[in-house]
């Protein structure tokens, strides 16, 4: 485990300031890595992907539970040194550890076996897009569990009715069961962030909703319907549709009120006015992957139909993005 003065002292010897710019804020705590680890019910059957491993806290405790772990890193100086952390710290697990330097969002395969666990300490500014994108990926991740800013937290495990529920919401209960796992004080960072965190656990569901229609269409439904939350969904939908009374009809047809709004609606009911739409357009349903399993080309689409694709750096943000996770964040 690193401990504070072992995170401080890599970070000098590698040169590395913690910026506010790159979102740099490094878990210092071992019993909030322990915590994490334990929360994520990761065990020694388990490949697990982790995403932004920074100095390696996180990475060393899940090493010690995992079979395998894959790290994703963006950073140059932080990519090239976790190896070396790995097999200073961890000698007799380094060859069960692998260490992807890219952008998370542009990862479409890993090396050694597939991940059926991700935990990740995600960027704040991009951390839907990264969590959906993975999700979509790699449809053997059975259990995520991500800690990212306290509200992005409540965004993702907001259910239908509440203020804070989204694209973010919805777009997250397409894949997984989604709840709150506890929160993140400030003092286990350094530097401490502006911000509190919160952990969100997402179990997969066996089968996503049961459609013949593309993961996509429905997603497009969703984007609509929150891009003017306070509008009716057939004003909001008039634009997806063609026209208010064209959105009106596949409303009725789908069972759902026109003058209902998005954040009202499940998974299920985006679904049925997805497929509502395709109906009464002619649509054909589509065959092979993708078909009502839900994978639907995922490692072709994910980054074209995600709420933005800005890169895992905190400096860099998409308008989307920005929309829906816009805070400080710890990397």
């Amino acid at each position: 485990m690193l401990g504070p003065a072992d995170v401080r002292r890599l970070a000098d010897v590698l040169g590395v300031r913690p910026t506010k710019q790159r979102g740099q804020n490094f878990v210092i705590d071992p019993n909030t890595v322990r915590r994490i680890v334990r929360t994520a019910e990761v065990g020694p059957d388990d490949t697990v992907l982790e995403v932004g491993p920074g100095l390696g806290s996180l990475t060393l405790a899940l090493l010690q539970t995992a079979r395998h772990v894959t790290a994703v890193e963006i950073d140059d100086t932080l990519a090239a040194a976790l190896p070396a952390t790995v097999e200073a710290r961890l000698p007799q697990r380094a060859g069960d550890f692998r260490l992807v330097h890219e952008d998370a969002l542009r990862v479409t395969e890993l090396p050694g076996p597939p991940p059926t666990a991700l935990v990740a300490n995600l960027p704040y500014n991009v951390a839907v897009p990264v969590l959906l994108h993975l999700l979509a990926t790699f449809p053997g991740i059975e259990r995520t569990l991500v800690m990212v800013q306290s509200e992005v937290a409540d965004r993702l495990a907001a259910a239908p009715g509440s203020k804070v529920y989204g694209v973010p919401s919805v777009k997250a209960a397409w894949y997984c069961d989604v709840k709150r796992a506890g929160a993140i004080g400030r003092n286990v960072f350094w530097p401490a962030p502006n911000v509190d965190s919160g952990l969100v656990s997402l179990v997969r569901r066996p089968h996503p909703p049961r459609t013949d229609v593309r993961r996509e269409e429905v997603f497009a439904v969703v984007d609509a319907a929150f891009a003017q939350r306070r509008k009716t969904l057939r004003a909001a939908l008039a634009g997806w549709a063609g026209s208010g009374a064209a959105a009106e009809e596949v409303l009725r047809a789908a069972g759902v009120s026109p003058q209902a709004r998005g954040e009202s609606l499940t998974v299920t009911e985006f679904t049925a006015i997805a497929e509502a739409g395709a109906r009464l357009r002619g649509t054909p349903p589509p065959s092979g992957p993708h078909g009502s399993d839900g994978t639907d080309g995922a490692r072709q689409t994910a980054r074209a139909q995600e709420p933005g694709t800005a890169r895992t750096s905190a400096a860099t943000r998409t308008p989307a993005a920005a929309h829906e996770t816009d805070r400080e964040r710890p990397a």
